[in-house]
């Protein structure tokens, strides 16, 4: 009983005093810091809920403190963050923003309601599909791998928008002086401002790609109506 009244006095000193209870843990050498009460809640649920970076690290980085320790309700101390701030040290910390409480709930889930904390479970939306984005992005990229069409992966995502009827490209090279002219200098601006855009691999940007090939489609064949021929046509390059 003396160790379980060492930590909830700890705990009951954690909103006010941080200072002296890191004070108190420098004295007494063991595994005081990664104690847990009664309802499982420890120093880590505490720091992150009183918004104390400073305890929050010297448990982390002295004490060695699992910074995935659970309470009774199977929740982290992300379950407990109040401010984006320390959700953001507990991510720098290694916590996984993935784990499911004893309700089958992630912190974002459980923290997106007007009761509890709706910025901080906005943040962490955002850091999941920043991450997913970038995951997407690095496979994509990948020589040889599952998303460039040579793997077995999102080939779908890198698969170029089909052309309008009776429209073909033919990849392959060609000399200098079978170029011809030059590609439109406006149709490449344009391809390379879609290309830059976050929403290029979206249904939204693949559509806009695909309505940009048939508008210069469209105008290819208005000049062959008109009898300019050939060598006034737009080059898609």
């Amino acid at each position: 009983m003396a160790q379980q009244s060492t930590i909830d006095t700890l705990l009951n000193l954690v909103p006010d005093h941080p200072d002296r209870v890191l004070s108190h843990l420098s004295t007494r050498p063991g595994d005081l810091a990664s104690q847990k009460d009664a309802h499982g809640y420890s120093l880590v649920h505490a720091a992150a809920s009183y918004n104390h970076p400073d305890l929050l690290r010297t448990l982390m980085q002295t004490y060695n403190v699992d910074i995935n320790i659970l309470d009774e309700d199977g929740e982290t101390a992300l379950f407990n963050a109040e401010t984006v701030d320390i959700v953001k040290l507990l991510i720098e910390l290694g916590i996984d923003v993935n784990l499911r409480n004893s309700e089958g709930q992630t912190a974002e889930e459980k923290l997106d309601h007007e009761d509890e904390q709706p910025e901080i479970a906005a943040f962490l939306h955002q850091q999941r599909t920043t991450s997913s984005r970038t995951t997407s992005d690095t496979t994509s990229t990948q020589p040889n791998g599952n998303g460039n069409g040579n793997g077995n992966g999102n080939e779908t995502l890198d698969r170029p928008p089909p052309l309008p009827n009776g429209i073909h490209i033919n990849v392959g090279t060609m000399a200098p002086d079978e170029a011809g002219e030059a590609p439109d200098p406006e149709f490449r601006r344009r391809i390379e401002e879609l290309a830059a855009r976050e929403d290029f691999q979206t249904e939204e940007g693949q559509r806009e790609l695909r309505s940009l090939v048939e508008d210069v489609v469209g105008g290819i064949r208005e000049e062959e109506g008109s009898g300019q021929g050939v060598g006034t046509r737009r080059r898609v390059g």
